[in-house]
């Protein structure tokens, strides 16, 4: 049974869904806590990103739109299109697009990264972002929820098919960003270098001042000789346990940072 939340919104909400605040121009975001939900990795990927006024951009495996619905924010951008394969995320991220008016700027389309150049053309976007699943098929325990299984496992795309069709998508000098684990940064690097795509950006983000790092973004360019910037470490917590303020500005932008440095855990 759909439910209204708030005769004031327009999301439709069915049994076992929940909307969420994105804390960004009054964005929400619907989500199920039988799927998969988004983590800190899409919104430091969405802010990591580089966008451009006028960008045409596409995010692979868009999952509940998280991405798109952030990077609308920024820049004033031309079209953002999310692509994912399961229906039911599909279904769930257009009612967030729809619920915040921004079905003239968003797009959730239905398809397979693998085939995504057949219907959406080659050389299109200013910018392709993914948040690929981390792990390859036969490491770590699957999870029994098919959903979370293909958001977190290689099941129907894997690292070198995600690059790939990134390649594919973008426009000769344009932007590659993705988010992934450190312990996979060689096999990514070998990827994109195989599709001509060259390391501009990089930057490792660790829990906390002397763990090891446990996410990796990277932006690439498609040809040409970039400079490649490697940025500065970026921490999540600081040594008292309690939010950086790097870390509080890029997840809750235009809240101020509390005295105690954020006593509640981002999800």
């Amino acid at each position: 049974m759909a439910t209204k939340p708030d005769a004031n919104l327009n999301f439709e909400l069915f049994d076992n869904e929940r909307l969420d605040d994105l804390v960004r121009g009054g964005l929400k975001i619907i989500q199920s806590p039988s799927a998969f939900c988004f983590s800190m990795d899409a919104v430091l990927l969405a802010n990591f990103a580089s966008v451009k006024k006028g960008d045409r951009v596409v995010d692979l495996g868009t999952g509940t739109g998280v991405i798109p619905l952030l990077i609308s924010t920024r820049n004033e951008v031309k079209k953002i299109i999310g692509l994912e394969i399961q229906p039911e995320s599909v279904e769930r991220a257009r009612r967030s697009v729809n619920g915040n008016n921004l079905a003239h700027l968003i797009e959730i389309i239905q398809g397979d990264i693998r085939e995504a150049h057949s219907f959406l053309g080659t050389g299109r976007f200013d910018l392709v972002t993914a948040n690929p699943p981390y792990l390859p098929v036969g490491r770590g325990a699957r999870n029994r929820t098919e959903p979370i299984a293909i958001a977190r496992h290689e099941l129907f795309c894997n690292l070198e098919s995600t690059i790939s069709t990134a390649a594919r998508l973008v426009k000769y000098g344009g932007r590659v960003a993705i988010v992934h684990r450190p312990d996979r940064l060689g096999d990514i690097i070998i990827q994109m270098n195989n599709h001509h795509l060259k390391l501009r950006r990089l930057q490792l983000v660790y829990p906390r001042p002397g763990k090891k790092p446990n996410i990796v973004l990277l932006e690439a360019q498609l040809g040409g000789n970039p400079e490649l910037v490697i940025l500065e470490p970026f921490f999540v917590y600081n040594n008292e346990g309690n939010y950086t303020v790097q870390f509080w500005n890029t997840y809750y932008p235009g809240l101020p940072y509390p005295s105690t440095g954020g006593d509640f855990v981002a999800e």
